[in-house]
């Protein structure tokens, strides 16, 4: 009786996981950081994460890392958005403020119109890395 119980809860659990994985449009994983990356969001589209520095501080680090990894095509400091091609992927990256001391970033990479979550990824933990330095 109590290895039924068991088996119920385990099929429950896992019938809710399912449900809740194809109900909705967008899935996220929290992802535990290594190191100095701490957590951050992926969705099917793009890496997202928050860190503790001043705007200057990310805009500088996400357009040195772009730069060496690939080429930029076009960026706007007020808007705080990257355009670069690495890889043949066009990767967007978005820096905002969130408040006075925290900023968000966001990393999404495109390949013949597919999200290329693997580069994106990539690019997300080497800048959090560098603004972390």
């Amino acid at each position: 009786m109590n290895q039924s119980r068991k088996w119920k809860k385990i099929f429950f659990l896992c019938a809710v996981c399912t449900f809740c994985l194809f109900s909705s449009g967008c899935i996220y994983v929290i992802a535990g950081g290594i190191g100095v990356v701490g957590g951050y969001a992926i969705s099917p589209d793009a890496v997202e994460g928050e860190s503790a520095t001043s705007y200057d501080a990310a805009w500088d680090s996400a357009t040195e890392i772009l730069g060496i990894m690939g080429n930029i095509n076009s960026k706007d400091y007020k808007l705080g958005t990257i355009i670069a091609t690495v890889d043949g992927s066009t990767v967007t990256m978005d820096v905002s403020q969130v408040s006075s001391d925290e900023i968000r970033l966001r990393v999404k990479a495109r390949k013949n119109m597919l999200p290329n979550i693997k580069l994106a990824q990539d690019i997300f933990v080497k800048v959090k890395k560098r603004i972390n330095e």
